[in-house]
C-alpha cells in the first residue's frame, strides 16, 4: 500500500505521534518511534515527512473569500471606498480592470498563496453582474482548475450588485451555474434589491433548478436583519433545503436583544442553517460559544484580500483565526482552540454537511483514523502558541501527499 507518514507530529498539541496517510485518509496513528526512525508507522514504508514535533492540526478551510477581489502581490494602494455596500461595489467597478495584473493572475494567485499558508478547502465568491459579466466567474473557473490537485474549491455565483437593480443580472447569473458555479449567491434582500420576496424567490428557485446550496451576504441591521433571516429561514424549510443554506456575515443580527438571540440560534439550529464570519471588528460579535452549543455550524473566511474594499487579509487563515480569537475577547487556551475548530473542521462541516459539527468549544476533530487527509503541520509549543504566534514553518497536505512547504509549492 503507496503511504505518506508523518513523522513525529502533535495531534491538536498532544502526544508525538507517526501519522499514516492512504487512500486520502489517515489510516493508522502510533506511537513515534525513537530518532533513529523505527516507529512502527515508519516501517510501513512510503514517504515520510518529518513533523520534527510540530504541531498536526486539520487544514484550513476558508468558507468566505472573494478570489476575484484581490490585489494580492500587487503595490499597496490607498483606500478609496465610499461607506456603504453599494458604494464599495462601485469602487471596485471602477478600478478592477485598471490593477497591475490581469483578473486571471490576481485569482490564481491569491489561490496560491492560500493554499501555501494551509487552505486545502475553499468556497469563494466569483462576482457575476452587467458590469463584468462572467469574465471573473472564469478566472475563479481558471484559478480553480491550475490547483485543483492542491486545494478543494467550490464557487459561489455572487451578484454583487443585487439581482433586481440592473436588467439581466439574474439571467447572468443562471448562465454562470450552467458553466460549473457550485453555490448559489445571495445579498441583502431588502436594503439593496429592496424586494426580498422577489430576490428570494430567485435564489431559492435557481438553487432548486440546478440542485445546488445557497450563501447569502447579509449586512441588514437590526429588526430589518431578522426579518430577512426569517423569509430565509421559512423557505429552507419549506424547500426542505436543511444543511445547505448559509447565512454570511450577519453581523448586525446578534445586537439587538437577548430574545431575538436565542430565537435566531434555535432555528438556525432546527433548520440546519449555517453561518460565516471573516471575524469583523466593532461591537457586533457571533456568539460563538452559544452557536457551537447549539449545533449550529460556522466558519471563517478572509472575504477580499487587500482589493478595493478593504485593505485587510493576507492569504493566511492563521492569521485570520487570531483575529477571530482577539475580536471575541477569547484569552482562555479551549476558546483560542475552539477559534482554531471553527477555521478548519467548522469550515468543512459548511462545505460538506456529512461532516459532522462542532460539538462544543472543546470539540478538536479532524486528526482521528479515518478522517480526511487535509491537514497542516505548523510549529508551536501548544495550540495557543500556534495561534498567538502563528508560525510560517507549515507543511500543507491535501488528500494525502504534501502539496506546500514553508510557504511554497511542492
Amino acid at each position: 500500500m503507496s503511504s505518506t507518514v508523518l513523522r513525529q507530529v502533535r495531534p491538536w498539541g498532544g502526544e508525538l505521534s507517526d501519522v499514516v496517510l492512504a487512500d486520502g485518509r489517515i489510516a493508522a496513528i502510533t506511537a513515534s518511534g525513537s530518532d533513529s526512525g523505527q516507529g512502527p508507522a515508519a516501517q510501513l514504508g512510503g514517504v515520510v515527512v518529518e513533523g520534527r514535533g510540530r504541531l498536526l492540526i486539520p487544514s484550513f478551510s476558508d468558507v468566505h473569500v472573494h478570489l476575484d477581489s484581490t490585489r494580492l502581490g500587487l503595490p499597496f494602494r490607498e483606500h478609496t471606498g465610499a461607506p456603504g455596500v453599494w458604494g464599495m461595489m462601485m469602487n471596485d467597478r471602477n478600478n478592477w480592470r485598471d490593477a497591475e495584473a490581469s483578473m486571471g493572475e490576481r485569482t490564481e494567485t491569491t489561490l496560491r498563496m492560500m493554499i501555501e499558508r494551509g487552505t486545502t478547502r475553499v468556497r469563494g465568491y466569483a462576482q457575476v453582474d452587467m458590469d463584468c459579466g462572467l469574465e471573473r466567474f472564469e478566472a475563479v473557473a481558471a484559478a480553480r482548475e491550475t490547483h485543483k490537485d492542491r486545494a478543494e474549491v467550490k464557487i459561489i455565483a455572487f451578484p454583487q450588485a443585487g439581482l433586481l437593480l440592473e436588467d439581466g443580472s439574474a439571467a447572468l447569473i443562471e448562465e454562470a451555474l450552467k458553466n460549473g458555479a457550485d453555490v448559489m449567491g445571495g445579498i441583502d434582500p431588502c436594503t439593496l434589491d429592496r424586494d426580498p420576496v422577489r430576490h428570494l424567490d430567485i435564489v431559492f428557485g435557481l438553487a432548486e433548478k440546478y440542485q445546488v446550496p445557497i450563501d447569502i451576504h447579509l449586512h441588514e441591521p437590526g429588526e430589518l436583519g431578522h426579518f430577512s433571516a426569517d423569509l430565509i429561514a421559512e423557505r429552507t424549510k419549506a424547500l426542505g433545503m436543511q444543511g445547505n443554506v448559509t447565512i454570511s456575515h450577519g453581523y448586525p443580527l446578534w445586537g439587538v436583544s437577548e430574545a431575538h438571540t436565542r430565537r435566531l440560534i434555535e432555528t438556525w439550529a432546527e433548520l440546519d442553517i449555517s453561518t460565516a464570519t471573516v471575524a469583523p471588528g466593532g461591537r457586533y460579535q457571533l456568539p460563538l460559544a452559544d452557536l457551537v452549543a447549539a449545533g449550529v455550524r460556522v466558519g471563517l473566511g478572509e472575504d477580499g484580500q487587500r482589493d478595493y474594499w478593504s485593505p485587510y487579509g493576507n492569504a493566511d487563515l492563521l492569521d485570520r483565526t487570531w483575529q477571530l480569537a482577539f475580536a471575541n475577547g477569547f484569552r482562555a487556551d479551549d476558546l483560542l482552540g475552539h477559534a482554531l475548530a471553527i477555521a478548519t473542521v467548522g469550515g468543512a462541516s459548511i462545505l460538506d454537511p456529512s461532516v459532522p459539527r462542532l460539538a462544543s468549544t472543546a470539540d478538536r476533530p479532524g486528526t482521528a483514523v479515518g478522517d480526511p487527509a487535509e491537514l497542516v503541520i505548523v510549529e508551536g509549543e501548544c495550540v495557543s502558541a500556534a495561534v498567538m504566534d502563528r508560525s510560517l514553518d507549515r507543511t500543507v497536505i491535501h488528500r494525502g501527499r504534501v502539496v506546500a512547504d514553508q510557504l511554497q509549492l511542492v
